[in-house]
């Protein structure tokens, strides 16, 4: 059940305190022997608040110096770039990072205007960088929680392939840094900013050098010349410039809806828990752009790192982000046309089926991967995913030419392309999913939360096969049972039962005490109720319980 205050204005009790919340970061020590207080890199690095003793001074330092410990065993002897994002705790850390850095002899390439670098900018600027084999590869750092609540900070590292780190390495990263906290930071380097800012710093204008590009990877001719009207929410992230510059620069019918920056978000309006959430895939988070979406022809929201977009229209409203990868691979594998035939559209377990039928009818591969955008990095790389996406609003697609634009997740270049299908198609993307579904079917989505202790969360991601015993799911019979993704045969991390026209799939959360249920169902609602009550029982089972 959604809060009783979900979709409406923050009030001043639901704003937090900034000054607190800063000081907290300086003056709280994590005990390291505390789970909830360790550095854990889940599926987009670490994340925490400081008044929860989860995302402090200490944390950072450990972090990067980590970082810069597990660089020089891969031999990456050029700079970090290092991005930060709005939230109030990122600047702290950023500042931190920038002194450990420098404290190691790391040169650190900060924004040329001291302002937020968005994910994908960040991500494009380390394959500029790398780009040709430059024998001093660089890597990034992006100080942000993405979408979190205004209390928390995130940390993520991003190596040479400018793409999310893999478990691998994250895995790595976390316990030198859960080391170094053990031992007081005895093994942290650090110089003060004033030397780190002197002797190791290189200033790089990463909003020129990604708003340049983008006609390399965007038809934005035809959304000037279809004066397709815009109106662009950075939802008080770190997209704000670059919406600015963006309309500017290519004469585009294009508003910044919200300018502002808050670190308090005190603009927006409540999510469904009754936090405030910069989500723009959440119909709560996005009430206002929603209650606006007469004025424009397309109107988007990104969150606050611009890695996931929400897209709006004056027919539909605030679209499935299911909905909108269905229309947007359609689009781009029809209006493409350098990219290579062979190319694969890559695509999480848990997001819809419509892409599989879409893919399909296209006569292209579907890629699916687990729960995470680090698992479209290499094909994104190497140009053999020409998509990516997740069923959470986030994907990345290469340029005109099928080389790769970013390999993390950019919510400003798939806010772009749906301007770009409406002056090419001439129509909104929610009119196209319309005629989607009258060709494929409409699905019936939903995720569902159940409770979860450590023990069953463990269990759950080491379930086998052999773990369902039922031959059924809701009068259709079971066609598969995974454990490992159809694309690249990596752990799911869980378990996924397919029919003919239904799935589900369950999953342990990586930072609650819960299992997550995704369902589908081409067979309605009703159906999908069904399916998710099956796949309740069939879980439960296989747990034990």
């Amino acid at each position: 059940m959604a809060h009783d205050r979900a979709g409406r204005p923050a009030r001043p009790t639901d704003l937090v305190d900034i000054a607190h919340l800063v000081t907290a970061y300086y003056s709280l020590v994590p005990d390291p022997d505390e789970p909830s207080q360790q550095v854990v890199f889940g599926t987009s690095g670490h994340r925490g608040s400081s008044e929860d003793s989860a995302f402090n001074e200490a944390h950072i330092m450990a972090m990067t110096q980590a970082i810069v410990e597990y660089r020089a065993t891969r031999d990456i002897t050029g700079p970090v770039y290092l991005a930060r994002d709005t939230h109030a705790l990122s600047e702290p850390a950023w500042t931190t990072a920038l002194e450990v850095l420098a404290g190691n002899d790391v040169t650190a390439v900060i924004d040329a205007r001291g302002r937020y670098t968005p994910t994908p900018a960040l991500s494009h600027a380390v394959l500029n960088h790398n780009r040709g084999g430059t024998k001093h590869q660089a890597d990034g750092i992006v100080v942000t929680p993405s979408h979190n609540p205004p209390r928390d900070g995130g940390f993520k590292y991003n190596p040479p392939h400018g793409g999310p780190a893999d478990t691998k390495a994250t895995d790595a990263i976390a316990a030198r840094a859960n080391e170094l906290l053990r031992g007081g930071l005895a093994g942290v380097k650090r110089v003060s900013l004033d030397q780190a800012m002197n002797t190791h710093v290189q200033r790089y204008d990463y909003l020129d050098q990604y708003v340049s590009d983008l006609p390399n990877a965007l038809n934005l001719d035809a959304i000037r010349g279809a004066g397709i009207r815009m109106g662009a929410d950075p939802m008080g992230g770190a997209s704000v410039d670059y919406w600015e510059e963006i309309g500017q620069r290519f004469d585009l019918e294009l508003e910044v809806v919200n300018p502002f920056v808050d670190p308090t978000w005190r603009f927006m309006t409540l999510d469904s828990d009754g936090q405030i959430r910069m989500d723009p895939s959440s119909r709560h988070a996005m009430a206002a752009l929603v209650g606006i979406k007469d004025d424009y022809d397309i109107s988007t929201g990104n969150d606050a790192d611009a890695d996931r977009h929400g897209i709006v229209t004056p027919d539909g409203g605030l679209m499935n982000p299911n909905h909108f990868l269905a229309v947007a691979i359609e689009y781009l594998v029809a209006n493409r046309m350098w990219w290579d035939a062979l190319t694969k559209i890559g695509k999480t377990v848990v997001t819809s089926s419509m892409v599989d039928r879409v893919v399909g009818v296209l006569g292209r591969d579907v890629y699916e991967v687990p729960v995470g955008f680090k698992w479209f990095v290499p094909g994104l790389f190497s140009g053999s995913l020409a998509f990516g996406g997740e069923e959470s609003a986030g994907a990345s697609f290469l340029r005109m030419d099928g080389t790769v634009w970013t390999t993390d997740k950019d919510g400003i270049l798939l806010a772009l392309l749906a301007a770009e299908i409406a002056a090419v198609t001439g129509q909104t993307p929610s009119a196209r999913y319309g005629e989607l579904e009258r060709q494929y079917g409409s699905p019936a989505y939903a995720r569902i939360d159940a409770a979860a202790t450590s023990e069953q969360k463990a269990e759950l991601a080491r379930l086998t096969p052999e773990a369902v015993t039922g031959t059924e799911i809701a009068g259709e019979e079971i066609t598969g049972i995974l454990t490992t993704a159809r694309g690249n045969g990596a752990p799911l991390g869980g378990l996924k039962v397919t029919t003919e026209n239904a799935w589900f799939a369950a999953r342990p959360s990586g930072t609650e005490d819960k299992y997550k249920i995704y369902a589908e169902s081409f067979l309605g609602p009703e159906h999908l109720t069904q399916v998710q009550a099956a796949a309740e029982e069939m879980v439960n089972q296989a747990l034990g319980e």
